[in-house]
């Protein structure tokens, strides 16, 4: 043995090599663990040829999950001091600190979240949109900040949301009518798919999902609390985003409608940044709606704190913005303004001036990339071959449904056969599906996320049902997203090796086709390497997101069943394998349903 000047001498003493070995152990822990909390990254693969044993008794298996995750659960005091650790390391303007922000690999947290004291199953829907139980999400702000607008009132141990909002004071039924009046279009079939930035209480997209359209709300976690965890408590579609320095995570042309009620967010500043963002991914004839200042600023400025030449101002700043974004103003009426973006390309072809301001993109900045993709500011011209994809040729709803989609043809592989080999395959799998797991087509199952989905099939399957789908595309895979948003579904891109954004105990329902064979094919990993992929994917949404007593169907490899059986009975979800339809021994089927749990220093008891 050498000194550490690499000399030779003689044998170190007990106590320098107790020390010696302390510092070595102490630092090989280290590096297995930052080596362990980025296995997920694409640049650092590692491959483990050990293969993990199966664990025999129950018991065992949950101290195997305690040993790979000793923190079982998060104090929710913790998150917050966390979350606002956090927030400080990131800018205030343009609201940065609000955005998505994955944490380096040390900061990352694998812990259970435990229900707030006194959680009760969710009030199931239809009833649910219109009342929650308060403790379980026991919010109170919006109540006392916004009680003369009606959001929301705390009645008992209840929640009851009226209909109200800011600009809809004789409730959203009222306001959802008068906008009806001026786009026909809701009305027909023509507009399918909505998004709502700065949704509230998600009043506007629950009124519209009666008429027919899918509204997926839209929310940061500012000082309104729990905007989008209420929307998903009622059952309405909703994730947690913002328009700030980074691109929605959806496809370019997907959306029919955009809509901001006092959203308050700042159109023309930064160079018409969000609203460039907003005519990226609205379809080619779409519409975008605003109510809420400048709108009506003749009438509305004294309540704005303002002057009327300010309001003038921005009014006349918006609408030039907007044309020069080939907005037309396609109609207006009291609090609300309606414009439609251009159905051909003839119009942009002003951006090719010199002097066209916001300028046009230029062609090496991809349209459908919304991973962590910086907002840029210029026009993006749609694609000249969308032809029956803009909003007045594509088929109106339901048929659309089922019509194989332009876009396909930009899908690797894509083609109408395909998509209709894709389309019967998974109305066989839903019949399957349903006789495994009663719940699926009652009010037991509303929120419903599909973690791999191709072409939106499952959700496609079950469209007559009580329930919504989150189409989730990973951002690694073959880009298809676009295919679903033309078929009138929504859903978003995900990496998952981060959390998804939501809210604890948010989804009904998982659906995972091949989700574990494809990251680990992604990845390289094998043998223990993939159990800890299970462990990541289950931190991530599984343990948190889930709702308690929510159900999950896995379909994937034998050996991945095996081991995501082995992890669930561990954590005392009820789990049991089943055959695929087909009754193949490579691939089999896992239901699993969680169950409620409480962490040892909640008053609650299991």
């Amino acid at each position: 043995m050498k000194h550490k000047d690499g000399k030779p001498g003689s044998q170190p003493d007990r106590r320098s090599r107790v020390v010696l070995i302390t510092i070595m152990f102490a630092v090989l822990c280290g590096f297995s663990f930052y080596l362990g909390g980025i296995f997920c990254s694409e640049r650092n693969r590692i491959e483990v040829k050990d293969v993990t044993k199966a664990v025999s008794s129950p018991r065992n298996q949950w101290l195997l999950l305690s040993k790979l995750n000793p923190r079982p659960y998060l104090n929710a005091a913790v998150t917050i001091k966390i979350t606002l650790r956090r927030w400080k390391k990131y800018g205030v303007q343009r609201l940065t600190f609000m955005e998505r922000h994955c944490p380096p690999a040390f900061e990352r947290k694998e812990c259970l979240v435990p229900p707030p004291d006194g959680y009760k199953p969710p009030i199931r829907w239809p009833k649910s949109r219109d009342e929650c139980w308060y403790r379980n999400v026991p919010y109170d702000w919006i109540n006392k900040q916004k009680s003369n607008q009606n959001w929301l009132r705390k009645e008992g141990e209840k929640f009851r949301f009226p209909g109200g909002g800011t600009m809809f004071p004789r409730g959203v039924s009222a306001y959802v009518d008068l906008m009806e009046d001026l786009i026909p279009e809701m009305k027909d079939g023509t507009i399918r798919t909505a998004i709502d930035t700065g949704c509230g209480v998600a009043s506007w997209g629950g009124d519209l999902l009666d008429r027919g359209i899918l509204t997926l709300s839209l929310a940061p976690r500012d000082n309104h609390e729990a905007q989008v965890q209420f929307a998903l408590e009622r059952g309405i579609p909703a994730i947690l985003g913002i328009i700030a320095t980074q691109r929605l995570p959806f496809p370019s042309s997907s959306f029919d409608m955009a809509h901001c009620s006092r959203c308050l967010i700042p159109w023309t500043e930064y160079g018409g940044i969000y609203l460039l963002e907003i005519h990226r991914i609205l379809r080619p004839g779409g519409f975008w709606v605003l109510s809420g200042p400048p709108v009506n600023y003749e009438n509305r400025w004294r309540g704005w704190n303002t002057t009327i030449e300010e309001q003038k101002s921005d009014y006349e700043k918006l609408q030039e913005l907007l044309t020069s974004m080939c907005f037309k103003l396609y109609n207006k009426k009291d609090d609300i303004a309606v414009w439609r973006k251009a159905s051909d390309n003839s119009c942009y072809s002003k951006l090719a001036k010199p002097e066209a301001y916001p300028p046009k993109c230029d062609d090496s900045l991809e349209p459908d990339s919304a991973w962590y993709t910086p907002l840029r500011t210029c026009v993006l011209v749609p694609s000249p071959k969308l032809k029956t994809s803009v909003l007045e040729s594509i088929p109106k709803w339901p048929e659309r449904l089922h019509v194989v989609p332009e876009r396909i043809s930009d899908v690797p592989g894509g083609s109408a056969s395909t998509f209709k080999h894709d389309d019967s395959k998974w109305k066989v799998r839903a019949k399957h599906y349903k006789k495994l797991l009663s719940a699926i087509g009652t009010d037991k199952i509303r929120n419903v996320m599909d973690m791999n989905t191709v072409y939106g099939g499952f959700a496609a399957s079950v469209i007559d049902d009580p329930l919504w789908v989150m189409n989730v595309v990973s951002s690694y895979a073959v880009n298809t997203l676009p295919v679903v948003y033309d078929r009138g579904l929504i859903g978003t891109y995900h990496d998952w090796c981060e959390a998804f954004s939501t809210y604890p105990r948010t989804y009904d329902f998982l659906h995972l086709d091949g989700l574990f064979t494809a990251e680990s094919h992604r990845l390289g990993l094998i043998g223990s390497a993939i159990i800890r992929l299970v462990k990541q994917i289950f931190a991530n949404i599984f343990w948190n997101a889930w709702k308690v007593n929510g159900y999950a169907i896995i379909r994937e490899s034998s050996y991945f069943v095996d081991a995501i059986a082995t992890i669930a009975k561990g954590m005392r979800w009820g789990c049991r394998k089943e055959d695929t339809e087909y009754g193949v021994e490579k691939e089999k089927i896992l239901i699993c349903q969680k169950k409620l749990w409480y962490s040892s220093n909640q008053s609650s008891r299991r």
